[in-house]
């Protein structure tokens, strides 16, 4: 395939390199006189571990080349891969103006071509960005239409400075965000040798993962920190903690825990959290991070009250209120301090969970319900449909599978607040996920 590469940076030099020992014809445009003189003379612009070489052999071999002209490198290939830099403004945001730049530059010479042409954005951007600048400056600037007369993705990149190269070759996964499926067919075609998933979804979504996985990145490093500060003081060799955490792929590594809904509770999450922020305390170590998980937690309950507040009737069914499905465990449940709060703005309800029958409750959750929360116990029926009967708004609390087919059974005016993602679905008039 003939690719075009704007810009000559990091990423750019990395894919040039890389696309052209594959076998691709590149040509690389950056205004960057310096940049595309070394790259025509098979020096790479860049210092990473086996670009140089194969930039050399490439250049050597007339698979790539350099230029300042736009219209040339355009016209003379069939994808283009944006990867200028973004860099931060002074208050936290990203810097377009090269994006808007090149993509302004791309549809000029787009609009004296008569091909179908993909231009596909791999320089990292905030969702939106290819909606609201890429795309309309493209259609702007060639007067084409997007996924009719050119095509766009969004192609995320997962490389590390010092073993970019291999990252390249040996991706966590590859994913493309595209306007189109023939654009998406057209990109695939560079991955096809590439050992690793491939997944095809929309734009906003390519351009979220990116961040996603930055900021977990950002948040280990930081975790981990925290942590062996911890283990410092007291005596503790950090690493040897660490070694052992990150051994466990069933829960700690892995994607357990890591789906968006509602807020975490129970007897051990919540007291641990608190008991190692006040050792941290004692210890005068800072902690932002273990010391924000709490107060996170507490603002996805608030926003559950006011999701539900939101829907206007003041009465409410909760489907599920122990803290997870499959447990009579109400200490600490996050659905409990939502009961409480409507029950304080006056809003009638009912309560469900097959778990919770007070009659078979022995033990600490008996107790804790008769001493701590009796007048929720009042609210408890012992039916769904006794719920379903009652309520306008329904709240599904806990994942359990009886509570599946809520959302396909409602009557007119009824509404879901679902906490669980019960269903797959898009939020709607009727429906409305806490994080979907």
């Amino acid at each position: 395939m003939k690719i075009s590469i704007f810009g000559l940076g990091y990423v750019g030099a990395v894919s040039a390199g890389c696309l052209s020992s594959d076998g691709h014809d590149v040509v690389g445009v950056d205004p960057n006189q310096t940049k595309v003189d070394l790259i025509n003379r098979g020096v790479t612009p860049i210092i990473e571990k086996d670009i140089g070489e194969m930039i050399a052999k490439a250049v050597a071999g007339g698979r790539l080349r350099a230029t300042t002209s736009v219209a040339d490198a355009v016209g003379d290939s069939e994808m283009s891969l944006v990867c200028v830099g973004t860099p931060s403004q002074l208050n936290g945001n990203l810097d377009l103006s090269y994006v808007r730049r090149v993509c302004e530059e791309i549809g000029a010479a787009l609009r004296e071509k008569s091909g179908f042409h993909v231009v596909v954005a791999r320089s990292t951007m905030l969702p939106g960005s290819m909606r609201n600048v890429v795309i309309p400056t493209l259609e702007a600037a060639s007067g084409k239409t997007a996924g009719v007369d050119f095509g766009v993705c969004n192609n995320p990149e997962f490389l590390r400075e010092g073993t970019a190269v291999y990252d390249y070759y040996h991706p966590p996964k590859t994913v493309i965000g595209e306007s189109d499926v023939r654009s998406g067919d057209c990109l695939v075609g560079l991955y096809d040798d590439m050992d690793a998933p491939l997944i095809r979804t929309d734009v906003e979504t390519a351009e979220m993962v990116k961040y996603a996985d930055n900021n977990w990145h950002a948040l280990k490093v930081v975790f981990a920190n925290e942590i062996g500060n911890i283990c410092k003081s007291v005596g503790i060799d950090g690493h040897k903690v660490m070694d052992i955490f990150c051994q466990d792929t069933k829960l700690n590594l892995s994607a357990y825990y890591m789906k968006p809904g509602f807020a975490f509770g129970g007897s051990c999450l919540p007291k641990d959290v608190r008991a190692l922020a006040y050792k941290a305390r004692s210890l005068d170590v800072d902690v932002p991070v273990l010391n924000a998980i709490l107060p996170s937690n507490e603002r996805q309950v608030k926003k559950a009250i006011d999701m539900i507040t939101a829907k206007g009737s003041r009465k409410v069914g909760i489907l599920g209120f122990a803290f997870k499905a499959g447990t009579d465990d109400l200490r600490e449940s996050p659905i409990v301090d939502v009961v409480e709060a409507l029950i304080g703005k006056g809003y009638d309800l009912r309560l469900y969970d097959r778990n919770v029958n007070l009659a078979a409750l022995t033990g600490a959750n008996r107790d804790y319900i008769l001493n701590h929360i009796p007048h929720i116990s009042r609210l408890m029926v012992d039916s769904v449909q006794a719920v379903t009967d009652f309520a306008d708004t329904l709240v599904i609390g806990n994942g359990a599978p009886e509570f599946r087919a809520i959302p396909d059974a409602l009557r007119p005016g009824q509404v879901v607040v679902d906490f669980v993602r019960i269903v797959d679905r898009a939020s709607s008039d009727s429906y409305d996920g806490i994080c979907w």
